[in-house]
């Protein structure tokens, strides 16, 4: 039970739920509804697949994290270490291969070959990434953020492009098309923008442990004054696209989801902006991060209202 435990602390459990609620809800409250009754045979099926890879790579991503974060998390958060404590370092690099692997092959089950090849070749990049954000580009200057990020947001592009082939996305000829796009880079930018602000918070956070084995993350080269600046611009400029969007909903007198998203999504972040430059310690940036952890929650949980609006 113990080791049970252990394994799900490791693959981040509640993330992988997230990753799985966010697919599903794009799914169910904005593809079954733009195109209901256009759903070819077979698609519900390939989709829970396709589902069940993402996790599987994610879950993989995280293990390897662990893994090669040994000696920084012993400084950064001795209490939350899983591998090499409970879990030993041969078995979280079998773990890792074996979910890595089992993510691959269940994307190849999930996509036609011939017709969704480079999906399973993005798939095999998400796999690379991960393993090389951990080895490498976590401890660069803002690559590591931006790589995170983009794989947060290809969490929705791919069920996306799973969908619409690229001729539709490029063409864009039917209403359906056009809302579904814009709806897709709509969620999958604002995944994007919140994980950028999200880790830049989260570096600031680690200083200590980064530091001392020789990571050049935004706060340690720049300073943590400077990445302030740098977390305020991007919530500035996420704050000001939601509040468009607001105003363009408006427009259709959609009056409970624009207080939805101004309660709960506009004002957190505004929340965020205000105490992101009074925070000093660990534990101020730790708050600050959960607090933009739950902010992706609510941004992603308002994708339940196109269910009815739509």
């Amino acid at each position: 039970m113990r080791l049970t435990a252990a394994f799900l602390k490791m693959i981040r459990l509640p993330n992988l739920f997230f990753i799985a609620l966010t697919q599903l809800l794009f799914h169910f409250c904005i593809y079954d509804v733009l195109y209901a009754g256009h759903v070819s045979p077979g698609d519900l099926f390939r989709f829970f697949i396709l589902v069940l890879a993402s996790v599987f790579i994610a879950a993989a991503g995280y293990v390897i994290n662990d893994y090669f974060d040994i000696n920084i998390d012993e400084v950064n958060k001795p209490q939350k270490m899983v591998v090499d404590k409970l879990i030993h370092r041969r078995w979280a690099i079998a773990w890792h291969f074996m979910l890595s692997t089992s993510g691959l092959i269940l994307t190849v089950v999930a996509l036609p070959f011939i017709e969704k090849w480079y999906l399973i070749l993005a798939n095999i990049a998400c796999v690379a990434l991960l393993w090389f954000y951990s080895t490498n580009f976590k401890k660069s200057l803002l690559i590591g953020n931006i790589v995170i990020s983009l794989l947060t947001a290809w969490t929705i592009l791919i069920i996306f492009f799973s969908k619409v082939s690229v001729a539709d996305a490029i063409g864009l000829g039917e209403e359906s098309h056009q809302k579904f796009f814009r709806l897709a880079f709509l969620y999958a930018g604002f995944a994007f923008i919140s994980s950028l602000i999200r880790e830049a918070i989260k570096d600031m956070e680690d200083m200590e442990g980064d530091a001392k084995y020789g990571c050049r993350t935004m706060p340690i080269v720049w300073g943590v004054n400077a990445t302030k600046v740098y977390v305020a611009v991007w919530l500035i400029v996420l704050i000001t696209i939601l509040i468009i969007v607001q105003v363009y909903v408006l427009q259709f007198r959609w009056w409970l989801p624009v207080l939805y998203s101004i309660v709960l999504i506009i004002l957190p972040l505004g929340y965020i902006f205000y105490e992101l430059f009074k925070a000093r310690t660990t534990a101020q940036f730790h708050q600050l991060s959960n607090w933009t952890k739950l902010v992706m929650l609510t941004g992603i949980l308002s994708m339940v209202f196109f269910y009815f609006y739509l």
